[in-house]
Order: structure tokens, then sequence, then C-alpha cells
């Protein structure tokens, strides 16, 4: 792949990667959000956990690109962003509502010299005072030094990606070297539009508990604990079922 020119980049020159673990309906509705939206990126490269005949022919009625992979997040977006052929690599959680402005913002981030990126915490569904409060909390948290979370659609140049090693094959929590990485390098941007993502797990688990539960894993993991044992006591293992999915803790 030649290197990439700054000052030509468009939405056409962005991939989306989504990693997704038997939620079809919630994979048709962001490809659905995507095809509305006037600028398209280049390809849209879905990543199964587990092989998924449903979401497989969802890919080829929409023109998606579909792999499987291990049932390991880190690996599902590792070997997505490996597969992508565009020269920007975004990575979407299933559940996800991006706005139609991102492309944009994206090529934009990047044609003025970022390296990679992500986007404001913003519930989706209606707003309501806790889900502004830890949208508030979240967000702080992010400007004061913390780690912007997969489902705040983390981009990045796909040769920068490369070159600082990629998504470590863990089950969560691996965005954390890989922004570290890319900040050490002084152009990772914060963009001020909004993601949406969505609440279900909060309004599962309640938003206090969910949310110190969240900020008690993380910092496990901080204090050296690893991803997996992490995960184990996040989520017992439990049977794969159409349409459900947790993609891990996201403070």
């Amino acid at each position: 792949m030649p290197p990439v020119d700054n000052h030509r980049i468009t939405p056409a020159d962005i991939a989306i990667v989504v990693p997704v673990l038997g939620d079809t309906a919630r994979l048709r509705a962001l490809l659905d959000l995507v095809a509305a939206w006037t600028h398209k990126p280049r390809e849209i490269v879905v990543v199964a956990a587990v092989a998924d005949p449903q979401a497989s022919a969802l890919c080829d009625d929409r023109g998606c690109r579909y792999i499987t992979s291990d049932p390991c997040r880190g690996k599902q977006q590792d070997l997505g962003a490996r597969a992508a052929e565009a020269e920007i690599v975004w990575f979407l959680h299933a559940d996800a509502a991006p706005g139609p402005s991102c492309l944009g913002d994206i090529a934009g981030a990047v044609a003025g010299g970022a390296e990679g990126g992500h986007f404001t915490f913003t519930f989706s569904g209606s707003p309501m005072r806790r889900k502004a409060a830890i949208e508030w909390l979240t967000n702080l948290r992010v400007r004061l030094g913390g780690i912007p979370y997969g489902d705040q659609g983390i981009f990045v140049r796909r040769d920068i990606y490369l070159e600082c090693g990629g998504f470590p094959h863990q089950p969560l929590f691996e965005e954390v070297a890989l922004v570290r990485k890319l900040r050490s390098r002084g152009r990772f941007r914060a963009l001020a539009a909004p993601m949406g993502v969505s609440p279900r797990r909060w309004e599962r688990d309640g938003w206090v508990r969910r949310s110190l539960n969240n900020r008690l894993l993380a910092l496990a993991y901080a204090c050296g604990q690893t991803a997996h044992r992490v995960a184990a006591r996040y989520d017992p293992p439990r049977r794969v079922q159409p349409d459900t999915t947790d993609e891990g803790p996201r403070p």
C-alpha cells in the first residue's frame, strides 16, 4: 500500500470494521444506517466470533466482507483491520449509532494531520439525567487522560495501526495498549462529534451498578490482572444465542 496522502483523504478511503457475536439484528440496523448516508465508506468488514449463516447472508446481500474468527474481540478487530484495503480503519460496535457526518469528520481529521482518534461518548435514545451524568463523567475521564474505549468509534490510519502492532488478541481492554501508542505519537485526536452508544447494558444491569462495575474492572486490569481473568469475572461462560451479545465493560 502506498504512503497515505493526507490532503486527498475522503470518506471513500475509510473501511469500517465491525466485530460481531451473534447480533445479526443490530448489525442489520447499523448497515441500514450507513446505507442511508450520502457518503459511503470504501468497504465494511464484518468479523464474526462464530460462524453465523444469517450474518453471512446479510453481508452478502449488503456487499460487505464477512470473515470468521475465534470469539475474541481484539483478534476479531485485528483480523478485520489487516483484511481491510482502505487507508483508514474505523472500528464500530454492532450496536453503535454513528451520525451521518462521521465519515467526513474522520476524513477531515486525517487530512488535518491526525493519525487516529475517537468520537464523543453519547448515549443513543431519549435523553435522561442519568445518561447525561454518565456521558459527562466518561468524556471528562477521557479528557483527563483516560482511555477511550471501542464504543467511542476509534479510527486510525491503517499504516500506523500496523506500525503500532494493532490490537492485541484479548477479549477485553484491547484498546488500551493501542491508544497509548497512538497518543505517544502526538496525533491522536478527540473529535467533538457524538458517537451514539447503546444504553442497553446499563438498562439491564442498573445505571450505577454498571458504571461502578466497569470502573472496578478497569482498575483490576490497570493493576495487572490479565484481560482473560478480568473477562471471566465480568461475564461467566455462556452459550451464544442469536441476536445477543455483550461486548465487554465500557466505562
